[in-house]
């Protein structure tokens, strides 16, 4: 009975070193990877956007007439200038990597008015004669633009970007208020030249700062010249009636410095599905 028990006792002490060195054992199996998903992409896909800016033309007011003043005639430009104005653009585009993106855009430009002196001495005692002068113009501007991001911090991206298409230029009337002084007298006369539209290429140039809200919207505060070329004015006469025909009176190099604020959505994004699951056999 005895030599049982010390039977039962050895296989139980063999079983459990048994069991002991094979937890010490290095595993055969090896352990399944896990799957860790790409990190999602932080660019990419269709846009829409919305800008309201600030702008500030430049432009000379030319005559024709001044190409057939008398030789040793003195010709003075002052006070010339437009008042400031809106626009109001919508667009969209695309955002090809994380830093090239391109944008197809087309806005309204609010009326801006215009005012100047001409001042002319005329040779042999012709003279002096001072022109005064009021008008404007409104425009539609539309363009297709290319932007580089040059990097981001702390959610704040500096881009530069061109852009080039066309500008529709309505100059909204012109009034020419003439004085001349002759032998002493003073004589007045009034001019107005109707408006007229024209048709022309325009280009810009942008620079600004992008901040992400989140992947899908982002703010811009951004700077834009852009020039618009020139502007014509139509049918024109004296209030009298005389001097009625064309009129030869044009905004010339048509400019314009612009202060925008601007928001882009992110939409339609194209994802990349992700990779098929690792399967193991065995």
């Amino acid at each position: 009975m005895r030599s049982v028990k010390y039977l039962i006792a050895a296989g139980a002490a063999s079983l459990l070193s048994s069991a002991a060195f094979a937890a010490d054992m290095p595993s055969i199996m090896p352990a399944p990877q896990q799957y860790y998903a790409p990190p999602a992409q932080d660019f990419g896909g269709w846009y829409l956007r919305g800008d309201i800016g600030m702008t500030n033309s430049k432009g000379t007011l030319h005559d024709n007439l001044y190409d057939t003043l008398p030789a040793g005639t003195s010709l003075q430009q002052l006070g010339e200038g437009f008042t400031g104005g809106m626009s109001y653009g919508l667009g969209a585009g695309y955002q090809f990597n994380s830093w090239f993106r391109a944008d197809v855009t087309g806005e309204y430009r609010s009326r801006v008015g215009f005012s100047g002196t001409d001042f002319t001495m005329f040779p042999n005692g012709g003279g002096p004669l001072s022109d005064v002068y009021a008008g404007g113009y409104t425009s539609w501007v539309g363009l297709i633009n290319a932007y580089a991001d040059l990097g981001t911090w702390w959610c704040v991206t500096p881009f530069v970007g061109v852009g080039v298409g066309g500008a529709n230029l309505r100059t909204t009337g012109l009034q020419d208020t003439g004085t001349l002084i002759r032998g002493g007298v003073v004589q007045s006369a009034s001019y107005f030249a109707q408006g007229a539209s024209t048709t022309n290429l325009a280009w810009a140039v942008h620079a600004g700062l992008a901040y992400k809200v989140n992947n899908n919207f982002t703010i811009e505060l951004a700077y834009r010249y852009l020039d618009m070329g020139t502007a014509v004015h139509g049918f024109g006469s004296s209030f009298d009636g005389t001097n009625a025909g064309p009129s030869s009176f044009q905004f010339r190099d048509l400019t314009s410095q612009d202060l925008r604020i601007g928001v882009r959505w992110t939409c339609c994004e194209v994802e990349t599905p992700p990779p098929a699951p690792l399967i193991r056999k065995g």
